[in-house]
């Protein structure tokens, strides 16, 4: 696919561009958390539910988030507008900035994790991944509700998440956790241009 446009599924312009051509390619997403409306005893169950454990990730956890990224690459549905960026080492270290989450099996490896940019009581999940022998199991809402259990507990207010309209487990995820949908995108493409 050559160029592409994302837009607002709304957007006045997307009528002008299909008529002219281009095609919707990718749907994504945008959803919204309000401390309000947490359900701490909620997540807190959906952590304690999943296999092995779940805490905050750190500097020394580097290798094991370069390892899990460089395994699962490959597995962002979507486009343009959800592409992830391949992690090298300063990317993979969690700062006070850049939290970051992780679930590990019992022997120790680093099964799910997700990254979160925090500004002040904002934060937006930069991505969250699971390995690809170990999705189904809880493991990517858990390290979602670990992430807004300790950051509303330091007080941030306002979680925003999106993804690919095409990636259902991360959407379950996000309802099981109480995110609303509040922003649609698509992707528009050229077709045999």
């Amino acid at each position: 696919m050559g160029e592409t446009i994302v837009l607002p599924a709304q957007s006045p312009r997307r009528t002008e561009l299909e008529s002219s051509g281009w095609v919707v390619v990718a749907r994504s997403f945008a959803a919204q958390l309000d401390a309000d409306r947490i359900d701490e005893y909620r997540l807190r169950t959906l952590v304690a539910g999943a296999p092995g454990f779940v805490r905050a990730l750190g500097a020394p956890d580097a290798d094991a988030v370069l390892e899990l990224d460089r395994g699962t690459t490959g597995d962002y549905p979507g486009s343009v507008a959800t592409q992830h960026e391949p992690l090298d080492r300063a990317g993979a270290t969690p700062s006070a900035a850049r939290r970051a989450f992780g679930a590990f099996l019992t022997d120790g490896e680093l099964v799910a994790m997700t990254f979160v940019s925090v500004d002040g009581t904002d934060a937006e999940t930069d991505f969250t991944v699971v390995h690809r022998t170990q999705r189904g199991r809880g493991l990517g809402v858990a390290v979602k509700a670990a992430s807004v259990l300790a950051l509303s507990a330091a007080g941030v207010t306002r979680f925003r998440t999106g993804g690919s309209a095409d990636n259902a487990a991360i959407q379950r995820a996000n309802d099981a956790l109480g995110y609303v949908r509040d922003e649609e995108w698509v992707t528009l493409g050229r077709v045999g241009g």
